[in-house]
């Protein structure tokens, strides 16, 4: 093998950073060797020469290149295409490990700068010792804008304590990388953050890049496709690898940044909430997914406490190493000892323990809580979720853990009892309690109403329920909730899909029963009518959950509406108004303390009115919810059901939460993390940690400034121009026409023939990577635009670089409003300049278009034998985008104003190209083939194609 010690890699004028160059080219030249060393000097040749042609093609503006790439390609043998595909994404899963790499060393080299030249910390007034400014967006910025702005530091702290921070983990079927592929990632961007330690030895240089070498030829030669899809047990166990590795890590690390803030800025502590919680929909999202069954949801949440209550037994040992503090030196609070007391009264701790240490009080304790711990473990059924109830519960630890502190505290230990492995532990019990993530469910609404229908017909209240009108469904719905009795025994004979939500509902009973913080959301997915939230609470009150108080009934459950079409987002508002006074309804939000949710489906809304209308319609709905909410004096919290690209919603969080409107900046925020983009955030701690800060940090100030208090200037509420009904006619304008170049695309039914033939969505919906299933459509049923998800429709789009559910309908929208309206141009660029909602979904626009690739697109369009292409318009609407955005902006090219990430597309456009024509020749003589076995082995190339251009492009759908 090569040694690597002495290579000097260069820039080579790529306009990178070095630091990245050099890894980039490092583990490229390792890849290069051992795809020689295991496959012949032929294939290496072949991967150099093809990247080569289609750089050329780009570079010398010569299509004729490109053209003899492919001809290149199609005179190959299958495995050679096997092999190259191999090697191609593989390269590609070590240059976005590389890149995380050098986004950690740039935030690194960031937060030295902004710090203080001098420890330990005191007081400062904004700046570091050293004159240097926090570094952007992270918590210590946010503490010192808000003390810039003149905010006292108890109006922080009451701001932090406002705050309500719930990213949710979903299992959406867009990571299509195996797990084993994910773990050997994660051991080479350990490896390649190795390298860069300055003070690592030449041996120990060396042995970390033999390692690197082996690690990178176990990537190569490691399947890209799983055999078979996961199972959703699978699939909680790949969350369980992210909440309890970098999530279980980031949480006190961010509660010790805020400390740290408070006290830089302000020489203050204070004991916070938890801000920041997790949820999860792993193993309880049952919408569509027939693999989520009553039987999984219980397995889950037996899962999550057992391995929850795993790690608090291993914090605690590491605990337990700290407070070796004995009586001999020093005393322990009178609490603490009356403590011990009680537990030596309710524990029999075996004789040596107890003489082991009886004078390290606070290690007694410790082995005190550790019997509690072991005795919930014992109690875990994974079948019984009932039989999980104990007597020691997360608040009895948290009590325990206070009550060490408030005894270190008053006995010369302050700090330590601030800060360390107790601070640590604390903070972890505060966020993930015994149960880890509370889990929400979610169910469409039609199924809701399927199984009130069985249940009204069996127990002879009313033979046809889906037959009535909203008015008579509301009727029924608010006399049986105020009814005490049951509609029917719950041994009653119910279809079987019906008998499984009730069992659902038995198993939320339980989980309540046991704890409460279990249970999150009730979602109805598709909410169209006030009956559709009616109708789970009346399921609730069958299954035995809450009460009939005083003729009213109180559901313990938050029973969530999905609004997703742009319809329903439009009449969003107005549902809200009728469910707020609607007598029943309305007891059940005092009983809920006035709290209601609301979640906003980004996907759906997408697939149905385009890129244009979604933004828009969503931006209106969350204006009008706040207020509707306002007005009603309820506490708002939105979910926001964004998806990783930008075309279900996605692009950098921060910047989404900045863009809110005013109204409904109140501290309270969900978010959807899914699929791949969960390991893009979580894989590596440092990246997870940055992540979160930034959410917080965005959070934290658009709450404060929301407010208005102290500052008299508030850019912030600028957005309100954006309810003005000048910019509203214009916004609407340009909505309508984006959308009304979209419906002309999906409305026409050659428009769909036209996708199926030049897309993989064929293979997308086979393509083993989730457990759910691509279609809503029944077993048997065809496939069609109205029952396939939003998610395999965005990843075929990606695959072919099109991309156009992120910016298709912008030349129309745009290109009207500029021609129409004499001034238009300087009210957009003003918007563009003002407005962070307009900034934000134009520049999301042009980033996906500067990912676009319409040269390889046409080539897809060639695969499609059908009488009409779509390729022209596309082409049209992104040419008439591009010269309306360059003229808003003041560009000279797309994405100018963002040169690293424009180059490292340009980049990654000649691997990926080969990618895309290797697919293409594969989808040709798959189509040509007419043998089973022959398909067979086609579809698992195409399979392994779908991996590497996703790994190209960094996202699926």
């Amino acid at each position: 093998m090569p040694r690597w010690d002495d290579l000097d890699l260069e820039t080579e004028g790529t306009g990178i950073s070095k630091p990245l160059s050099r890894q980039v080219n490092l583990v490229g030249s390792m890849l290069g060797h051992i795809a020689e060393e295991q496959s012949g000097e032929a294939l290496f040749e072949h991967v150099e020469g093809l990247r080569a042609l289609c750089k050329a093609a780009e570079q010398e503006d010569a299509p004729e290149k490109r053209e003899e790439a492919a001809e290149r390609i199609a005179a190959l043998d299958q495995d050679t295409l096997e092999r190259l595909l191999h090697v191609y994404t593989t390269f590609f899963h070590l240059v976005n490990q590389a890149e995380q790499q050098e986004i950690i060393r740039i935030n690194r080299e960031r937060a030295r700068q902004s710090g203080p030249s001098e420890w330990p910390l005191g007081p400062g007034d904004g700046p570091g010792a050293d004159g240097a400014e926090p570094r952007p967006q992270s918590i210590d910025a946010a503490v010192a804008d808000l003390k810039a702005e003149g905010y006292t530091a108890d109006e922080v702290v009451a701001f932090f304590r406002q705050l309500d921070i719930q990213p949710t983990l979903t299992a959406h079927p867009t990571e299509a990388r195996r797990r084993s592929v994910l773990r050997k990632e994660q051991h080479i961007a350990d490896l390649l953050s190795t390298l860069r330690r300055p003070d690592a030895t030449p041996d120990e240089r060396a042995e970390t890049l033999d390692r690197l070498y082996s690690q990178v030829a176990f990537l190569l030669g490691t399947d890209e496709v799983r055999a078979e899809r996961p199972t959703v047990r699978e699939e909680v166990e790949q969350g369980h690898y992210f909440l309890h590795g970098s999530i279980w890590d980031t949480i006190p690390a961010i509660h010790r940044d805020v400390q740290q803030a408070l006290r830089r800025h302000y020489d203050a502590t204070a004991e916070l909430p938890a801000f920041l919680q997790y949820r999860s929909w792993i193993g309880s999202d049952r919408d569509g997914n027939p693999n989520v069954t009553a039987d999984v949801t219980r397995w889950t949440v037996a899962r999550q406490r057992r391995t929850t209550l795993e790690h608090y037994l291993d914090e605690i040992d590491e605990l337990r190493d700290d407070l070796s503090i004995s009586t001999r030196q020093l005393t322990v609070s009178d609490a603490l000892e009356a403590s011990l007391e009680a537990d030596a009264d309710e524990i029999a701790l075996p004789d040596d323990v107890r003489r082991q240490y009886q004078r390290e009080p606070y290690r007694l304790k410790l082995c005190y809580i550790e019997e509690r711990l072991r005795g919930l473990l014992d109690r875990i059924d994974a079948t019984d979720v009932a039989a999980m109830a104990g007597a020691y519960t997360a608040d009895d630890l948290l009590a325990d853990l206070d009550l060490i502190a408030e005894s270190l505290q008053g006995h010369g230990f302050e700090d330590a009892a601030q800060s360390g492995q107790l601070h640590r532990l604390r903070s972890l019990v505060k966020t993930f309690g015994f149960h880890l993530a509370a889990l929400d469910v979610r169910q469409h609404s039609g199924v809701h109403e399927d199984t009130v229908a069985a249940l009204l017909d069996a127990g002879d209240v009313v033979d046809d329920y889906g037959a009535l009108s909203e008015e008579e469904k509301l009727e029924v719905l608010s006399r049986e909730l105020q009814n005490p009795r049951p509609l029917v025994s719950r041994h009653a004979d119910l279809p079987p899909d019906a008998a499984e939500l009730m069992e659902v509902f038995g198993v939320l009973r339980a989980m309540h029963a046991v704890d409460p913080d279990i249970v999150g959301s009730y979602v109805v997915s598709m909410t169209h009518t006030v009956s559709d939230l009616l109708e789970p609470m009346l399921l609730a009150k069958e299954a035995g959950l809450g009460a009939v108080v005083d003729g009213s009934y109180r559901c313990p459950l938050d029973v969530v509406p999905l609004f997703e079409t742009i319809e329903d987002l439009d009449a969003a508002d107005d549902r809200m108004e009728t469910l707020f006074t609607h007598p029943v309804y309305a007891a059940q939000l005092e009983g809920r303390d006035g709290f209601q949710e609301i979640m906003l489906g980004y996907s759906d809304s997408n697939k149905d009115g385009g890129y244009w209308m979604a933004n828009w319609a969503l931006h209106k709905a969350i204006h009008a919810l706040g207020v509707v909410c306002d007005e009603h004096d309820v506490d708002l919290r939105l979910f926001h059901g964004r998806g990783g690209t930008v075309g279900r919603g996605g692009g950098h969080t921060s910047q989404a939460i900045r863009a809110l409107p005013p109204v409904v900046h109140n501290g309270r925020i969900r978010m959807t993390e899914q699929g791949e983009i969960i390991s893009f955030r979580y894989a590596l701690p440092d990246i997870a940690r940055r992540h979160v800060e930034q959410i917080v940090n965005a959070t934290l100030t658009a709450t404060a400034r929301a407010q208005n208090t102290p500052a008299p200037e508030n850019p912030l509420l600028a957005d309100k121009v954006s309810m003005e009904s000048d910019v509203v006619a214009l916004m609407d304008r340009l909505a309508e026409e984006g959308m009304s170049a979209y419906r002309a695309f999906i409305d026409d039914p050659e428009g769909w023939q036209w996708y199926t033939a030049a897309t993989p969505i064929e293979h997308i919906s086979r393509l083993p990577i989730a457990s759910r299933p691509v279609s809503r459509a029944s077993a048997g049923e065809q496939v069609e635009f109205e029952n396939l998800r939003a998610i395999p429709w965005v990843f075929a789009w990606t695959q072919t670089r099109y991309i156009a559910p992120g910016w298709y309908g912008t030349g129309q929208g745009l290109a009207t409003l500029l021609e129409d309206a004499p001034d238009a141009h300087d009210t957009l660029r003003d918007l563009y300049e003002n407005w962070p909602f307009f900034r934000t979904v134009l520049d999301s626009a042009q980033r996906e278009m500067a990912r676009a690739r319409l040269p390889i697109a046409e080539r897809y369009d060639a695969l499609a034998d059908v009488e009409t292409s779509f390729h022209a318009p596309i082409v049209d609407d992104y040419e008439r985008a591009e010269s309306a955005i360059l003229e808003i902006t003041d560009q000279v090219a797309l994405f100018d104003g963002n040169p690293v990430l424009k180059k490292s597309i340009e980049l990654r456009n000649p691997y990926t190209d080969v990618l895309n024509l290797i697919q293409i020749e594969l989808l040709e003589r798959y189509r040509a083939s007419t043998d089973d076995a022959e398909q067979e082995a086609l579809r698992e190339a195409i399979f392994l194609s779908i991996n590497g251009v996703a790994a190209a492009m960094q996202s699926t759908g």
